[in-house]
Formats: structure tokens, C-alpha cells, sequence
């Protein structure tokens, strides 16, 4: 291993209701935290009914980060993980957000799936939590989603999100901090109805434990104990106490309860709906809660990728057994790249981007992907299952990096497709895909041959391709293909010069 080891590691959850940052040192191997930083910025209340982010919710999130930015904004790339969950999903000018808020942070900013934010919530309760139980359930609820995984140990087995929120909740049922009965009755049908396809897969038969992760249920439990309701986490016996007194109330301000932030006073009601629907529809009695969480699960996710344990190329071998691709040619086709690559030199791509490599290599082993759905357009159909299938350990931007190489590598190649993605894969996933697309050419055959000592060299729009004399004149069909990719290429702008 190369690179360096940091000596410091930071994440940040940007949640729907809350942002969470942490920092932690790295000693002999170990993490210590050394920082942990909380602001509610309650995001998802900034979402209108077509799901834009208004302005002042936007400026209120804008200055939280340059607070989080003061802190890690000279940390080196590698060590900080950054990530966007259920509002930032659905925000329709979330674009716009997310380049001020990278600006405020220096540092990129991920949007990940409710499937990998499961995953993650999961690997941080795992990590923080001491448990004999053989199979755990592992509940978090977010601001505009909940999270339910069954795992055991530190392997998450069963992962949903739902589309509801301690935030989306309470803004949809108890507006203005109204409260009544009726109303908390129908927050509680809401929640179950999302949870009913679920019911049976997630039912308490299933689990031996259920673990609350989320500030949500931290406040439950602390609520229900200062009021002696409950003694050792949050029973249900507790949560029945605890809905009445909410029933008995007119508005959140006469909730008069002992240990709950008044922070968390405008959200409290939609997650004890949420809780009490989870209770009853899984048939749960008593769940314990864990400090551990999101952000915590992206410094596990970071240490892998740190010490060369990148769950990412886990995901990426499953995916291409599961479609039955060739792995056999693809190594044929990945050493190709690795002859290129070292002649091109370490500068190949404009910002010299040290993922850059990675993520040829997994385009590389995926971008056959699609030919067990159909041979005819197959790349589109790869793109299409990288671009949308739940990836551990990718964020929708890495999916769509991948999906757009792995579309481009084949047929007509068009500079356009890459100027949506952020920087700087915009610049440099033209230039992986151009070397993509002539490694598997040249391994059109299929066969284990090893090819001549070709020369390839890049300027800005001209590709260099030079083999030993009288090779193309042996070799019929590599020069008929190279002369269809010389069209393909002058057609996008760029000129291929082989001899």
C-alpha cells in the first residue's frame, strides 16, 4: 500500500433534520474521536410541495457548514466523508445547493441511496454496540426517512428506508405544533401503512434484538426515563404512557416533558408516531438505543478504504457474478488498460486524480454487464443497472461516473454525456472511457493472445496508436475496427492517428 495513512479522519452526515459532523484521530490503527459536532438545521422543512429547497433554508444549511468547514476544510481528500440523505435525494435544485456547500466545506459531498444509508447506519451501530444477540434490528429515523436493517454482527442482512421522517411527520400532521388525538392517530396510521409490505419481513420472529440509532429515539429514551416510565430503554408499556400524555395535550408547548431538548420539541411528535407504529406493527416489546450511527458508519466505510478494504470492489465482483460476466476477458482487457496507463504516465488525466485508475479498473470488469439481459445494446443496459440498482458503498454520483463510462464504451461516443457529471470527472471520465473503449477493442477476439507492443500517446483531441510494422496489415479486422472508432471519434470532435 502506497498512500499514506492520515492522521485524521472526519464525516459528515448532512441528515434531513440534523447535520452531525465528527473528527477522530487515527493511533496505531485505533480511532479516537476528538470532535463531535451537532446543529438541527431541519432541512426537510425547507422542501415546498414540488420539492424545491426555499432560500432561507438553503442559507441557514450554508451556515452551518462554513462552521463545519473552519474544521475540516485543510484535511486531505482522502480523509473525509461527506454525505446527503433524504432531502438532498429528492430536492429538485439540490444542484445548485451542493456546489455552495462544497465551496463551504472543500470538500465533495455524496448523495447516497436510502438503501446505502441502511447500510451505513447499520455499520455504526455494529461498531459501537456490544451484543450477544444473534440477529439484530437496527431502527434510525431520520428527518424526512426512516431505516430499518436486520443484520448480525457487522453483516446488515435486510435494509429498507421509508419515505417518512421524524420532520415530514410532523409538518404533515401536527402543523404549527397543533396536537390532538385524532391527529396523532392518523401520524400513526401513516407510518404503519408505509411499514405494512414490509410487516412480515421485518417482524420480531425474525430478530432477537431491536437497537434504536437516531436522535429521535435517543430522546424517547431519555424522556421515558426521567418520567420513570420506562427504566431500561424503550419498552412499550413506556410508549403507551408516553403517546396518552402527547393525546392529553393541545399543543407541543404544553408537552412540559423532563429531558427533551426544546430543540427537538417541533419534531418530537412525528417520531414517537413513527416509533409507536414500528412497536406495533413488528410486534416489538422493548428496543435499546446505540450512540452509534450514520456518520459513524462512515468512518468504518473510511478506514476500508483507507487500508485497502474498499467495500466498493466487494460490490463490484457481486454485481458482475451475479450477470454472469466474463472475468477471464476482462482481466485480459484490464491488463491492457495497465500496459496504457503506464505509458501515458501518472499525469494522464488533466486533474491527475488518484480514484481516476479505481474507477477504470471497476468500469473495466463491469462493462459487459449488460449482455446477459441482451447482446444488442448491451452497453446501455449495463448503464442502465449500475446507474439505478442499490451499490454498497457507491453514492448515486460514483453510479452515475460508472454508468456513463461503462454506456460510452461502445458505439457512438459522445463528449456531451459527460458534461453533467461534477468536477473533475467531467474532464477526466472522457479520457478513461477513450482508453476503455480501445482496450476492448483490441481484445475484440476474445482470445488469450497477447497483443504486440503497441505505443499510445494523448494530446487534447488526438489519440496516438502505433503498432509494429506490418502488425495491421496481419491483422484484417483490428484495422477495419479501428477505422469504425476512427469515425466514431471524429464524430465527437477528436481525431484517432494509428498506424
Amino acid at each position: 500500500m502506497n498512500k499514506p495513512i492520515p492522521k485524521s479522519v472526519a464525516a459528515v452526515d448532512l441528515g434531513s433534520n440534523s447535520f452531525h459532523m465528527i473528527v477522530c484521530n487515527l493511533v496505531d490503527g485505533n480511532l479516537q474521536t476528538v470532535d463531535r459536532i451537532k446543529e438541527m438545521v431541519r432541512l426537510a422543512s425547507g422542501l415546498d410541495k414540488k420539492n424545491y429547497l426555499d432560500a432561507d433554508t438553503q442559507s441557514r444549511a450554508l451556515e452551518c457548514l462554513e462552521r463545519f468547514g473552519e474544521r475540516i476544510r485543510d484535511f486531505p481528500p482522502e480523509s473525509v466523508r461527506i454525505v446527503g440523505t433524504s432531502t438532498l435525494r429528492l430536492a429538485k435544485n439540490s444542484g445548485q445547493f451542493l456546489d455552495k456547500a462544497e465551496k463551504a466545506l472543500n470538500h465533495p459531498i455524496h448523495i447516497i441511496s436510502g438503501i446505502e444509508e441502511a447500510r451505513l447506519i447499520y455499520q455504526g451501530v455494529a461498531c459501537s454496540l456490544c451484543s450477544n444477540a444473534n440477529m439484530r434490528l437496527v431502527m434510525d429515523i431520520g428527518g424526512g426517512s426512516t431505516e430499518y436493517i436486520i443484520g448480525s454482527g457487522d453483516t446488515p442482512l435486510v435494509k429498507e428506508s421509508l419515505p417518512m421522517g421524524c420532520v415530514s411527520v410532523s409538518n404533515a400532521f401536527f402543523k404549527k405544533g397543533v396536537l390532538s388525538k385524532q391527529a396523532f392517530t392518523q401520524a400513526t396510521l401513516f407510518a404503519e401503512q408505509k411499514l405494512e409490505p414490509f410487516q412480515k419481513r421485518l417482524h420480531r420472529s425474525h430478530w432477537d434484538e431491536a437497537i434504536g440509532a437516531s436522535g429521535s429515539l435517543r430522546a424517547i429514551d431519555k424522556v421515558l426515563k426521567a418520567k420513570n416510565w420506562s427504566n431500561n430503554g424503550i419498552t412499550r408499556d413506556g410508549l403507551e404512557l408516553l403517546v396518552a400524555h402527547i393525546n392529553q395535550c393541545n399543543h407541543i408547548s404544553e408537552l412540559a416533558l423532563p429531558e427533551l431538548d426544546p430543540e427537538r420539541l417541533p419534531v418530537f411528535a412525528g417520531g414517537v408516531a413513527i416509533v409507536y407504529a414500528t412497536f406495533k406493527n413488528l410486534a416489538i416489546e422493548k428496543m435499546t438505543v446505540s450512540d452509534g450511527a450514520l456518520r459513524e458508519g462512515l468512518i468504518q466505510d473510511l478506514l476500508g478504504r483507507i487500508y485497502d478494504h474498499d467495500i466498493r470492489s466487494a460490490t463490484v465482483q457481486a454485481l458482475a457474478e451475479r450477470y454472469h460476466v466474463d472475468k477471464e476477458h476482462a482481466g485480459h482487457i484490464k491488463q491492457t488498460i495497465d500496459y496504457i496507463l503506464n505509458q501515458l504516465g501518472q499525469n494522464f488525466c488533466p486533474s491527475n486524480n488518484e480514484n481516476a485508475v479505481q474507477f477504470l479498473h471497476w468500469a473495466t470488469e463491469l462493462h459487459e454487464l449488460g449482455r446477459d439481459i441482451a447482446h444488442s445494446q448491451y452497453n446501455k443496459h449495463g448503464a442502465y443497472i449500475i446507474e439505478h440498482a442499490d451499490l454498497a458503498g457507491f453514492s448515486r454520483q460514483d453510479q452515475i461516473l460508472l454508468a456513463t463510462i461503462v454506456k460510452s464504451h461502445r458505439k457512438k461516443f459522445s463528449l456531451n454525456r459527460f458534461d453533467d457529471l461534477p468536477p473533475p470527472w467531467n474532464t477526466d471520465a472522457p479520457i478513461l472511457t477513450l482508453i476503455l473503449r480501445l482496450a476492448v477493442m483490441l481484445h475484440r477476439n476474445r482470445q488469450a493472445l497477447k497483443l504486440p507492443a503497441f505505443k499510445l500517446s494523448m494530446t487534447k483531441n488526438k489519440v496516438y496508436l502505433r503498432f509494429p510494422e506490418g502488425w495491421l496489415s496481419q491483422s484484417p479486422l483490428t484495422h477495419a475496427d479501428l477505422s469504425n472508432e476512427f469515425e466514431y471519434l471524429r464524430a465527437a470532435g477528436l481525431k484517432l492517428d494509428f498506424a
